[in-house]
Formats: structure tokens, sequence, C-alpha cells
């Protein structure tokens, strides 16, 4: 194959419009004419292969005879840069002279030629026969009317008048007339006025210098304007004397041949200055053309490449399983495309993008392979470049937050390997703010600076230490056994951060604060991890900074396990899982129900139904304490109307916390609940307060108690005595009733401390004119004594168990006081 195909075939890599097209021979030269690539057609014409014609002299095979006029006519394609079209006899490799008509020209750096030639020794012949056997024009013999038709070529004779004679089969279907239309006419009957005078002076021309000519025609049809190119051999005819009787006329349709040299022509221009790498080789991969850009970019000219394989390019910086990977794909599938490492002649490894192609013939054989490349190792080194800033900090060159996570995550992945543990070690600079606004942030950053480096000595090897942000530092310490081998290190860390550090002239000095945790006994992922070093750090300020400490395992389990069971609560809130049961409220006396008491459950799916010592303490401090409260008023003001309508009058008592009491809006929400019931009047609802709760914010309590009587709301004071109250603490509550703990009245009967507190209270009730009620009232004798001491109300589980709002009509239709009870005289 010549480079002239090879030109197309990297016009391909770009276009291989054409490689497979059989209309003629190609071949490239150097100037000097030796043969540097020719296509497979020559074999198939001169029995020569690509081969064995490439590094010889093109006049080598030239007649000799035919030498000069060739030589003359490729000087003429160098100087002029021009196409240039010839005819010579060139010789078959079995010793025979076939007439080739050339068309060349030069291209590219060094002024390369590219030629193009047809095979036209059969016309050739054709014409000789036809000069001999006509002796006068228009002499029909069938022999001359047989070869005539079936040349392929256009054929025809006029005479010295330019009249046509005689034409074939190939003349008047390129014409689209027949011949009895064609013979006895002119050019001027067929073609307009240029074209036609054109074809005279080149008729003249052969007439007058008595000898063959070439030229090239165009002709555009006037039916659909296209355009045919025609090269024609038109040679003088003689008679007998010797005198020119007219001319022959043999043409050869060269469009497609036009159009492939033109696209030769381009090919050869984007392979001569595409910026891409451009080597082509041979099925054995041994590379037989490169272009300009090649030698660019691996710094090898073409002769020193040429007949190499590509191996020389490789680099050391790749294993050469990837090259043999690449081949070897490429010849499975036809192509191949990644990125590369190889090495300039100067020795310099650089970075391309590679494509690589296979070129096959008609019959499928691999003819070429093609590479194309580009120079990469910039955008490489831009690529590196932007990965280390991404992975670094840029101030102190310590790895960011990214490189540590993916750094920590390997550690990880390590200690499981080798059941080993690491410390993740949160290190925040204490002052850090003062030294910036009292000496600039230049100082600060060359503060950081410093402590970096210094820290990072203090590591050893295979631990890591990232900047996070301002002068937070994270540190991962690999191979730890336990907390206490961790314990040298840390204080290490403490004494380094704590050293004084001179800048501009001026001793600056700081200290830290850590928190560490060790995994896997933290067993949670990397960034969790480092969330545990940063509140254990948080700690460590708390207690006085310049110190370490230790997560704590089991707070933070505590703290996930509250978590949990409040998303648990939410849930039950939103499932409707909560419920209110009642526990009855009476006056043992004259067995009048006076109320009952509201008290929450929690019908767990999972753990069945729950008592509210089992939940409540989860939401204490939380927001979802004031929600469920919200409910619990809700639902008593519902209830007490579905009872009202049942022609049930039972005041509803439901207990408030302090911190829902202490909301700004509580009494403006208590306000919108009442209105939101109509029917409830508002002394039905009673609210529970703790004591303690209530002692808690004495100034804002009271008001809060104020304005709920103001609304109609009672109020009474639970679980009295529990706080160790004051009188006048007793005296600012405005209450309406005081409510004994059951503490003291369950263990009255046994201790006298308990009884006294009871009778005390009861008579503090009396005294401020309160009512008092008493809880856990559990046997006869207990509401006795109780009785007795002049307290005639009271609830517990001898009247009667907290129950479901569905069997509250049942027991108060039913309730009967302690028969024993009914004989005490108060």
């Amino acid at each position: 194959m010549s480079t002239g195909d090879i030109k197309s075939q990297s016009n391909r890599c770009i276009s291989d419009r054409f490689f497979n097209q059989p209309i003629s021979l190609h071949l490239i030269a150097s100037p000097d004419g030796t043969i540097q690539q020719v296509n497979q057609y020559w074999e198939k014409a001169f029995g020569y292969t690509p081969k064995a014609l490439m590094g010889r002299a093109f006049f080598d095979l030239v007649h000799p005879d035919d030498v000069e006029a060739s030589r003359a006519a490729l000087n003429k394609v160098v100087q002029s840069k021009t196409t240039v079209c010839f005819i010579n006899r060139y010789q078959h490799k079995n010793g025979q002279y076939r007439v080739l008509a050339w068309s060349a020209f030069a291209e590219g750096p060094g002024q390369t030629l590219y030629a193009n030639a047809t095979d036209i020794t059969k016309q050739q012949q054709a014409e000789q026969s036809l000069i001999e056997s006509n002796t006068h024009i228009g002499g029909k013999y069938n022999q001359l009317q047989s070869l005539i038709k079936t040349i392929p070529d256009l054929v025809w004779l006029k005479d010295t008048a330019g009249v046509y004679q005689v034409c074939n089969r190939s003349f008047e279907k390129f014409f689209g007339a027949k011949a009895e239309d064609i013979i006895g006419k002119t050019d001027y009957d067929f073609v307009n006025k240029e074209l036609a005078d054109s074809y005279k002076i080149h008729d003249l021309a052969v007439i007058k210098h008595k000898k063959p000519s070439i030229y090239e025609e165009r002709i555009t049809f006037a039916d659909d304007g296209h355009i045919e190119l025609l090269e024609s051999t038109k040679t003088p005819m003689f008679d007998t004397e010797g005198k020119v009787i007219g001319t022959l006329g043999v043409g050869h349709n060269i469009t497609q041949r036009k159009e492939a040299e033109r696209n030769l022509a381009l090919a050869a221009n984007v392979f001569s200055h595409s910026r891409e790498g451009i080597f082509i080789t041979d099925p054995k991969g041994n590379i037989v053309s490169t272009n300009d850009a090649f030698s660019f970019i691996s710094g090898y000219s073409k002769e020193e490449a040429l007949g190499k394989k590509t191996k020389f390019l490789q680099s050391k910086q790749q294993p050469p399983e990837r090259y043999k990977t690449m081949w070897q794909t490429l010849i499975e599938k036809d192509h191949w495309s990644g990125e590369v490492w190889n090495q300039h002649k100067n020795g310099t490894p650089y970075a391309i993008i590679l494509t690589l192609s296979t070129i096959r013939d008609e019959a499928d054989n691999v003819i070429n392979y093609v590479g194309l490349f580009t120079d990469i190792t910039t955008m490489k080194e831009h690529q590196e470049q932007l990965e280390y800033i991404a992975h670094h900090d840029l101030l102190t060159n310590l790895p960011s937050r990214i490189l540590l996570t993916d750094r920590l995550n390997q550690a990880m992945a390590q200690c499981l390997r080798h059941q080993q543990s690491l410390a993740v070690v949160f290190l925040d600079l204490d002052y850090f703010k003062e030294v910036n606004d009292r000496y600039g942030h230049d100082a600060g950053d060359k503060l950081l600076i410093a402590l970096a480096k210094r820290l990072k000595k203090v590591l050893r090897e295979g631990d890591t230490l990232a900047r996070i942000g301002g002068d937070e530092f994270v540190a991962v310490l690999t191979n730890i056994d336990n907390s206490q081998n961790c314990t040298p290190m840390l204080e290490r860390l403490l004494q380094v951060a704590a050293t004084p550090v001179l800048i501009n002239d001026v001793e600056v000095k700081v200290s830290a604060s850590l928190g560490v945790t060790l995994y896997p006994q933290d067993n949670v992922d990397a960034d969790q991890l480092m969330r545990h070093a940063d509140q254990a750090m948080y700690i460590a300020k708390q207690q006085g900074k310049n110190r370490y400490h230790w997560f704590d395992l089991l707070k933070e389990d505590a703290f996930k396990l509250r978590q949990k069971n409040l998303k648990r609560l939410y849930a039950a809130l939103e499932n409707n899982e909560l419920e209110l049961y009642y526990q009855p409220k009476v006056n043992m006396k004259t067995g009048e129900i006076v109320g009952t008491e509201a008290l929450i459950r929690w019908q767990d799916p999972e753990y069945g139904l729950l008592l509210p010592s089992e939940f409540l303490a989860i939401i204490e401090d939380h927001p979802l304490n004031t929600i469920i409260g919200k409910w619990v008023m809700d639902t008593a003001l519902t209830q007490i109307s579905a009872w009202q309508t049942m022609g049930l009058d039972i005041p509803i008592s439901i207990n408030i916390s302090a911190q829902q009491i202490q909301q700004s809006n509580f009494i403006e929400c208590l306000t919108e609940k009442l209105t939101a019931h109509p029917l409830v009047a508002p002394h039905n609802l009673e609210l529970e307060i703790l004591e303690t709760s209530a002692l808690n914010d004495m100034l804002r309590v009271p008001e809060t108690i104020q304005a709920c009587l103001k609304l109609g709301v009672h109020f009474s004071l639970d679980d009295f005595g529990t706080g160790y109250s004051s009188l006048t603490y007793l005296k600012r509550l405005p209450v309406n009733m005081i409510k004994i703990d059951r503490s003291f009245v369950c263990g009255m009967l046994e201790n006298s401390d308990d009884k006294a507190i009871v009778e005390g209270v009861v008579g503090l009730a009396k005294a401020f004119q309160r009512e008092v009620i008493a809880e856990g009232v559990e046997s006869t004798a207990h509401g006795s004594a109780l009785l007795k001491m002049g307290c005639e109300l009271a609830q517990g589980f001898w009247i009667a168990k907290p129950m479901p709002a569905i069997d509250f009509p049942e027991w108060a239709a039913n309730w009967q006081p302690d028969k024993a009870w009914r004989l005490i005289k108060t």
C-alpha cells in the first residue's frame, strides 16, 4: 500500500473514503523519485508487492525511451506545484511494458510526490489497430466496428473539419445520443460554443503537430447541470501518403479519479498538518509512516521511526501487560482507545490519549493499523495539581477532610483485618482567636504552619494529621492496643501545642483541647468517629482546656437509646397508640365522686401497655413533652364532653409539667383548647402541678396559676411535701387543692414520721383554706386513718385502679364507699 493510501487512511482516521476504491494505482515518492509507498492494486496490475516496490527508484521501471519525458514531467510537478498529466511505459514484473496515464502533484514538507496512474494499454492498442486498419476516413469495416464497440472508453473519429465519422457505444452512453444522431455533425451541435471552441483548438493542435496529446476536459450536462471530467487522448490519423486526414479520440471518464486525487490531497494535508500525532504500521506492527506531529510529540524523526515496532515508544511508568492488553483488544475488536504513558526520545515520560484502528482490504485482511494520539501531559499535571488542592490544605500542606476520610476508612478496614485499634483525635487550639485579633491573621497563619509541622513530627509513620478548617486538626493514630497505650501520644500533642512559637519577633503561646475516641470499641463509621471525637473535645474545653477527654460510649449509648425512644414516641402519637386511663377521686365519707385523674398510657405494639414511669422520663426537657401535654389536655376536654352527653358530670384533672406551664403561650394555648370545647365548663378541668416544678420559678408560676383561675380552671399542687416547701411558698401559690403524696400515705400506718407529715399537710390545708386530697389509699385502714385526721377526699387502688374511659361509667354506677368509713365521725 502506498503512502497516498496511508494518507487517505489517516484522513479516515478522520475518513477512509478513498481506501478501497480500485479506480487507479497510487504511488508516493520522494522528490528524487524514490518510491515510499504504493497501494495494493500494484501487485494485481504489475505483479510487484508493495513491499517489493518500496525504496526503488520510480524511473527504474520506466521504458528507457520515456525516462527523459517522465523526469521532466515530475520536475514540473515539484517546481510549479500544480497537477501534471503525462504518459509513459512502465515495466511489469514479467518484463513486458504497459502504458500508464499519470496524474501527479506535490504536497507537504520536502514536496513529497503523490501520483495516480491509469492503465491505458488496451486503449493505445485499439488506437494503433484503428490507425493501421483505416486507409480512409469513413471506411466501415466489420473488424473496426467490432473493435470500437468493445472498448469501454469513449472512442470517436473526426475528419480535419471536426465532423464526426465514427463513435462507439460508450460515447453514445456518455453523451446520451445515438450514433446516427452524432455522425456527420460537429461539437457545435452538441455543446456550448465555448466548450466546442476548446475542442476545435485541441483537434487543430493535434493535426498541426502530427502527434498525440492528452487533454482534460470539463463537461457540464445541460439536463441536470452535473459535471463530468474527461481525459482525452487525441491521435492524428494519416492516409497512405502520410497526410493527416483526421483525429482519433479515446476518452476516459476521470471524475472519480479526480475526486480521489482531491481526497488524497486533503488527506495528505490533514496527515501533514494535523496536531494529533499519527503513525501507521503494517500488519506486523512495523511503523510505515508518521506525520510531523508524531515527531514533535515523541521526539523521534520519521526516519528514526520507520521500520520499528511501537514498543520503542513505551514508558516504564506502566507495566508491559498494559501494552499487551491494548494490542490484544485491537486484534479482537479492531479498535482500542485509552490513556497511555509513553517515553520521549530524551527519556521524559509523557501521557497521551491514544486511539488505534484496524484497516482491512476488500477481502477483510488486515493491511494496516493506524494510531492517533494527543499529548495530555500538561492536562495530567494540571489534574494532579487540582487533586492535590482538593485533598490538601493549602496553608499547611496537611491532608484535608476528603483525604483524611479516605485514609481513616483504609485504617479502619486494616484494624478489622489485623484485630487492632485506632484512635481519632480531634484537636482544637485554645485562644487562637485572640492571636488573630491581637496580632493579625498573617500571624495566625504562621502560627498554624509552625504548629502543623511540630504536631506532625510528634506522630509516628503510618499516623495521619489533617487540618479540617480554621484551628481544627484531626489525627488518626494507628496500631493502638488500648486507651492507656495512647496516653503518651496525647500528652506529647498537648505539650507541643502549648510550646511558644516565635512570630515576627513576638513569642505567641496557645494550648489545645483534645477529644479522643477509639475504634472499633466506638463501632461507627468514619464521619461519626470524627463527630464523637469533636464532642469529646468540647467537653475538654468546658473542663478547663489544655487537656484531653475520651468520648463516653455509655453516655452515647444512652443518648442513642433516648433518640430511638423519642422517635418511637413521635410515631406513637401519630398512630394513636397513646391513651388516657382514669383513676376516680371520691369523698370517702359521703361516697360522692368528686372527679378523676387522667393518667397517660402507651399501648405499644411491641411491648404492650406501658405506664408513665416507663416512658415519660424520655421526654423530660424535650419539646415532645409539651406536644404530648397539649394532646392530654385536648383528649381530657373531649372526654369530659363525651361523659356529659351520657349524664356524667365528672371533672378531670391532668398533670402539667414544669416545661409546659412555663411556656410563654401556655395561657393562650389553654384558652384555645377551652374555646374548642364550648360545652365543657372550665371548672371541670383541673390542672395538677408538681410542688417541685412550681417552686423552680416562684415569680412566673404564681402568675400563670392566677391566670388559669380567672379562666375558671382549678389548680392543685401535686405530691405536696416532697419539695420541703416553706409556708411562704404555700402562701404565694394560689392553688385550689393540695394533694398529699402517696409515699407518705402508704407509710403512715407503720411510720410515725410519715403520719406526722400527713397530719401536718392536712392542718396546713385547713389553715390556708385549701382543699386537701390524699393519694395512695390502698386499704380500709388507710382511709379510716385519713378520715380521722380530717381528710375526706382520696384516691387509690382500694377505691379504684386507673381504668379506660369506656369502663368508667359502669364503675361510677356501682361505686360504694367502704362501710367502715361511714361509721367514723369527723
